[in-house]
């Protein structure tokens, strides 16, 4: 007798329906990114970050904004 050396694998018995694969995927999604005002001029930031429109972080000045260098 001729012995072969072939392993087996688990084979589903039934074809997942398109329904129940669906159901199984509406956790994958993507949120929204979280944001914040700016204390300063109330633009909405991402946290952690510096305010695009004023330049503060944290109640401090980080960049020089070009309003105020033309005032």
């Amino acid at each position: 007798m001729l012995k072969l050396d072939i392993q087996m694998f688990a084979v589903p018995f039934r074809k997942t329906s398109k329904t129940r694969k669906r159901m199984r995927r509406t956790h994958y999604k993507i949120s929204e990114n979280g944001t914040t005002k700016c204390p300063k001029c109330g633009a909405d930031i991402r946290p952690h970050r510096v305010c695009k429109e004023c330049g503060t972080y944290k109640g401090k000045e980080v960049i020089h904004s070009s309003e105020e260098t033309t005032k």
